[in-house]
Order: C-alpha cells, then structure tokens, then sequence
C-alpha cells in the first residue's frame, strides 16, 4: 500500500510573526535559553516555565530511580537516572517538532498542545518506582497512568497551567493513551512520543549505552532527525535514505538486550526482586500503593527492610548475594507456555521446592525457587518509508532486511527461561530442565 505525495525539501528559517506555525517555531527558536550541562546531548536548553518543572518534588523524586535498576552490578557506570533520561527525551522531543514544522506538509499544531508535548517528553517518567518495567506483569498501575495522575496534581497542575501555559489534561493524555482529553492534536503528539522512532528510544539506546561503556546502542541520532516527515496516522515518516537508520535502532536494541538489560546477572537479580514483590502482594503483605512514589533508596529501606521471609530475595540482590542458574531452556518450548501466568508459575515453584529437596537433600524452600521468563520485545517496524518519487510505502514494503517477519525472529534467541535457586541447590541438581517441564505439567 502506497499514495503519491509531492514533499519538497524543508527549509530551516526564522519566521516573522504571522501565523500560528511561525509563531510555534518562534517559541521553540527563541523561548528556551536556559542550559544544562548533559554528558550526552551536551546543552540542553529548558525555558524558564521548564525549570520550574523540574525544579518540582515529582521531578526530583525521579534523580534517585535508576534508569537501568540492577545493571549497575554488572556495569558499574550504569547508574544514570530516570531524571537525566526525562532531560534527554525533553531535548530530542523539541528537536523532533522543529523539525517536523519546517516540513511543508506539517499539520496545523497549536502552541498549546506544542507546550502540552514538550511538558509530556519532560514528565513522561515521573510515574515510575523502581523497577517498574520488571514488574509490569503484576497487579500494578502502569507508570504511564500514575504519571498522568501526577500531572493533574499539585504542583504539577498548577505549573503546567499557570507558568509552561498549556493544559495538563492534554498533557496528561499525551502521556497515557487510555485518556481521551485532546483529540487529534493529543494523539498525534502520543504518536510521535511513543513509536519506532520515538525520543524515549533514541536517549534511552544511546544513554544506556554511554553509561554501560558498551558501543551497541550508539544512534545517528542527527541523521535520523533530519529525514523525518510527518504523517497524519503514523505521527512521523521516514525517508528512504534514513532506512539504515531503522536498521541500526532494531539491531542496537537487539544488541542491548541481550549484553546489558537481558544479561544473565542482571536477569537473575531482578528476577528475585521481583519474586518477592509478587509474594508480598499476592499475600498481602504490601499494597500496589506502598510501592508507587518509591525511589531506589526507599524500597530498599523500607520495603525490604520488612519482617517477610521472601523479602530477603531483596536483601541478597542488594547486595550481589545472587542465586545461580540450576537450569535453561528456550521459552519457545511449548511445554513452558503454561508458566507465563504468574499463579500457575508460582504453583510450579512450590513444587520444584519439593522435588528439588528430594532430589539434593536440601531444605529448599518455595520462596527459594525462582522461574525467570523474559517478555516478549516488541521490534516494531511500523513506520511509514517516504520512497524518493514522494510515494509512502509501508515498512514492510520497503528495501529493508528488517521486515515484520525477521523482526519478530530477534526476541527468540533472547527469551531464556532460567530455573535459579541458591547456590549449593543449584550445583547438586542435576536434571532441572526435566523438573521444569514436570512443574509446567503440574
């Protein structure tokens, strides 16, 4: 599927004040002289409305979650924070609209719902408590909705309407999809901060891998910039030449998870943290709301610091204490299919409990048993290509080694199911991979 559009190249130029895209570009041009020093982007430019933003306890809060949670004990740099991540996606957002608007084929924006944007690429992470993304399968509200819930809050709200001059509602639907303040406007904006190429993906690849001191995530981050259009249902098209530029944000993405963020130690970290959590709430012991608004230091204080047995799977993570790999598998073995419901795992576990006691002579314990199942990654290659006769074709169409298909074939390789348990257990069990599949039977 394909339409013919005529697209002229952009031209980059300031504006006299005469309509309302001109005077769009004039704020953004003029309006944010306000430097922070950034190791990565360098300068970046916040207008005075924005650095009471950040200056905000919401904002701040996030400087103490890191961006990579337990990374850090494999890669000692990586200690980057949620709150330089926000200042990254912020700068290359406001990079992406410039652009977008000196395209002749831009859509008619209001400075409102520009503002509205830009406060949704600053805010958008402010929702999170630790390990958020390693929790997402549990009974939590998403960090997308409490962020939502945290624009239209004191100090936030009154911010955002009295000093950035905008409107949260709009800001908050930009943030959250399931809210459907701002029509058109709002999900075009959603549109453009959360897809192939979104600013989120093209700081977190490049950030991560700057504090990881790994070169797998590094972007053209120019070069991709600079061939965006907009596109009315997709929120941003490429052009043709920008192909390799795709290319390399698939395979970077690819590459990360599977050095840092899927990394054995990594992965088994959080896989007993997130153990634990899920016990503690399946029980009662904690509530969904102990844990939102937490940073790093106070969930390890105060949630880990609790009298629950499980709770020291937290402890021993904390400190590098970890538990070895007893057995691994390919998710893809239908057999396993059933251990994607975390009852059914937990139920798995208990019964690993037991047979891996019997088996070893060891007290092992329920809480002690941990199956770790990666997601599913989502390569999305749903991104409108703007050939060089000014047809758009779909991705999928275009002359890419990347199409759905093979995309889909990343995440294989990287869903290892891995039995962990404590060290002596793991070291006298001798047939984990049999005793996974008669708990996945069970």
């Amino acid at each position: 599927m394909c339409q013919a559009l005529d697209i002229p190249r952009r031209t980059y130029y300031h504006f006299p004040a005469m309509g309302r895209q001109e005077n769009i570009i004039r704020h953004l041009d003029l309006d944010y002289s306000e430097p922070i020093r950034d190791p990565l982007w360098k300068h970046i430019y916040l207008s005075p409305a924005m650095m009471a933003l950040i200056a905000s306890a919401p904002f701040r809060k996030i400087a103490g979650i890191k961006q990579l949670g337990v990374a850090h004990l494999v890669y000692p740099g990586a200690t980057h924070t949620r709150f330089v991540h926000s200042l990254g996606v912020f700068c290359l957002a406001k990079r992406i609209i410039r652009v977008l608007l000196a395209c002749p084929e831009a859509p008619e924006l209001s400075l409102e719902g520009v503002k509205a944007f830009l406060c949704a690429a600053l805010l958008h992470d402010i929702g999170h408590f630790p390990f958020t993304h390693s929790l997402k399968d549990l009974p939590l509200k998403s960090h997308e909705a409490l962020t939502a819930a945290l624009i239209l809050e004191e100090p936030l709200s009154g911010i955002i309407s009295g000093t950035v001059g905008t409107d949260p509602l709009l800001c908050a639907a930009i943030v959250d999809e399931h809210r459907t303040e701002g029509g058109k406007e709002a999900a075009f904006f959603r549109r453009i901060l959360s897809g192939v190429l979104d600013p989120d993906k093209l700081d977190y690849l490049n950030r991560d891998a700057y504090y990881c001191g790994v070169p797998y995530g590094v972007q053209d981050t120019d070069f991709v910039i600079d061939r965006i259009h907009p596109h009315p249902d997709k929120g941003i098209a490429l052009e043709a030449s920008g192909l390799p530029a795709v290319e390399n944000i698939l395979f970077s993405k690819y590459l990360m998870y599977r050095t840092v963020y899927w990394h054995r130690t990594v992965r088994i970290a959080t896989a007993m943290i997130k153990k634990a959590v899920f016990l503690a709430l399946d029980e009662g012991v904690i509530a969904p709301e102990d844990l939102y608004g937490l940073d790093d230091e106070d969930f390890f204080r105060t949630v880990a610091a609790r009298d629950y047995p499980p709770f020291t799977l937290i402890r021993k993570a904390a400190a590098r204490d970890l538990y070895k790999t007893a057995a691994e598998a390919s998710c893809e073995e239908e057999a396993f299919s059933a251990l994607a419901d975390l009852q059914r795992r937990a139920a798995a576990e208990a019964f690993l409990a037991r047979e891996i006691s019997r088996a070893t002579g060891l007290a092992v314990k329920p809480e002690e048993v941990v199956i770790d199942i990666p997601e599913n990654i989502n390569f999305e290659v749903e991104l409108p290509i703007l050939r060089p006769d000014g047809s758009l074709a779909e991705y999928s169409l275009a002359d890419s080694v990347f199409s759905s298909p093979s995309a889909g074939n990343f995440s294989r390789p990287l869903r290892v199911l891995r039995l962990v348990l404590p060290a002596e257990a793991a070291r006298k069990l001798k047939n984990g991979v049999d005793l996974l599949r008669e708990a996945a039977k069970a």
